[in-house]
């Protein structure tokens, strides 16, 4: 089983420059659940993660993890327990899906250190979850999307932090690779109880797969709360500025958005 973290986030503000785009927000991360912030774009909410993560810095508040301000910690502590699959991540040039996955092991690793049987273990691992062990020796600029998100995701997972940061990685991607990739994070989370926080663009799947929403507008945390608790017309007009009605999905049982738009106001 995972150990038990506790991340905080205290009275956050982040910005660039002159501009504020956090504004005072404070959440706790639930422990070994899946957790997901929504919002309309540019509300915010690869801003906060990038926060979470130290990727910037605060203008002021505070992140901590079990105590600790992450901003006194040491990199590699910090990467043994969280674990980040930006948006947006560079394929090197040339590498093979094993070569990346095995950067994942980089905070586990001594300097000039190989690769251990302990490191070994962890890549296949990893591949064998994402179920792409028979693309290890493929090159990654021979994958289809839904195979390289797969891959970046095993990178993240041959770290085995507790908590797993993940900024929209179903974007882009069609329907069927957005569940794929879902499916196999409600898999980790419920095999190894590690703590999932997702920045997810589709309120749906959001709500099909969350345990916590974090729901944000112009920088600031309006709600917060499972699924079925905060998810009503009057939150989605809130965030989204979209009337809408609220049925539940069939499949899941969890809120399901239909939106109405303007040429059906008056059905």
């Amino acid at each position: 089983m995972k150990s038990e973290h506790i991340l905080k986030v205290d009275n956050l503000v982040v910005g660039y420059d002159e501009k504020t785009v956090i504004h005072d927000v404070s959440l706790e991360i639930p422990n070994g659940k899946i957790s997901v912030i929504i919002g309309a774009n540019a509300c915010g909410k690869s801003t906060l993660l990038k926060a979470m993560t130290r990727i910037i810095t605060p203008k002021s508040g505070l992140v901590t993890l079990d105590g600790e301000p992450i901003r006194s910690m040491h990199p590699k502590e910090l990467a043994r327990i969280c674990g980040l699959l930006p948006q947006d991540p560079v394929v090197p040039e040339g590498v093979t899906v094993s070569d990346l996955v095995a950067r994942g092991r980089y905070p586990h690793q001594k300097f000039l250190q190989g690769q251990t049987k302990q490191d070994l273990e962890a890549v296949t691992e990893a591949m064998e979850i994402m179920d792409i062990i028979e693309l290890a020796n493929r090159g990654m600029n021979e994958l289809s999307g839904g195979q390289r998100q797969r891959a970046w995701i095993a990178t993240a997972l041959a770290q085995q932090s507790d908590i797993l940061f993940l900024d929209e990685p179903t974007t882009f991607l069609d329907i069927n690779y957005q569940i794929e990739i879902l499916d196999l994070m409600a898999d980790l989370n419920q095999r190894k109880q590690t703590t999932i926080v997702m920045v997810l663009h589709d309120i749906n799947l959001a709500a099909r797969y969350a345990d916590y929403l974090y729901a944000m507008k112009n920088g600031k945390l309006i709600a917060q709360g499972a699924p079925g608790d905060i998810v009503t017309e009057k939150l989605i007009m809130d965030v989204f500025g979209m009337k809408s009605r609220i049925i539940s999905d069939t499949v899941s049982k969890s809120p399901y958005v239909i939106p109405i738009g303007r040429h059906f106001c008056d059905l």
